[in-house]
């Protein structure tokens, strides 16, 4: 009685055991036929445009942001975002204002009249910049970060623009072409900013 006690419990073993194999091999089976063995990506690429460029970058400033932005529902909860962004404020003179007329050389003298400084361009840096937290955004989560990007660079914008980076950018600009003019020979350097 007690071997075929024995004998019926070690059936059940094999056939659990049987079963355990037979679930290993199908996952591995399953698994093998779905994992990935490469991708492949076509691209269609066409030029729209060549643009001659003469904006002279002379500085570039960092910002870090950090912004929580929240969209309000009426009917679901609230969604926000916690970002750390990251963005490039470049400052430089566009040469290609420059005219002949700008130029004045006299002997070893010469008096250049640049154009104005400007902000080039305000860029959130993506790599860098970070989601760090989502609340209750469900399906939300694209848009609502998209809006936080945005909201971002609109901001920084407005603070690029009340900070120093013209007068930086100018008195980079004055770093880099006297230099250079004295190296051409000029004892007397006038640089200017229409």
């Amino acid at each position: 009685m007690a071997y075929d006690l024995y004998l019926l419990d070690m059936r059940k073993f094999f056939t659990f055991l049987l079963f355990l194999i037979f679930i290993a091999l199908l996952s591995w089976f399953i698994w093998s036929k779905t994992k990935s063995v490469g991708s492949k990506t076509e691209h269609r690429m066409v030029l729209e445009r060549i643009e001659a460029m003469g904006r002279l970058e002379l500085v570039k400033y960092r910002f870090s942001d950090i912004l929580e932005h929240t969209n309000r529902s009426t009917y679901l909860p609230d969604a926000s975002v916690l970002l750390i962004v990251k963005a490039d404020a470049v400052g430089c003179v566009d040469l290609t204002k420059l005219s002949k007329e700008d130029v004045q050389v006299f002997g070893d003298s010469v008096s250049i009249a640049l154009p104005k400084a400007e902000l080039c361009y305000v860029k959130i840096d993506h790599k860098a910049s970070k989601v760090y937290d989502t609340k209750m955004a469900f399906f939300r989560e694209a848009k609502l970060v998209d809006e936080a990007f945005k909201g971002a660079e609109e901001e920084i914008t407005r603070q690029v623009k009340k900070s120093d980076i013209l007068k930086q950018t100018e008195s980079n600009a004055m770093h880099v072409f006297k230099p250079l003019l004295e190296g051409l020979g000029f004892k007397k350097i006038h640089l200017s900013f229409q």
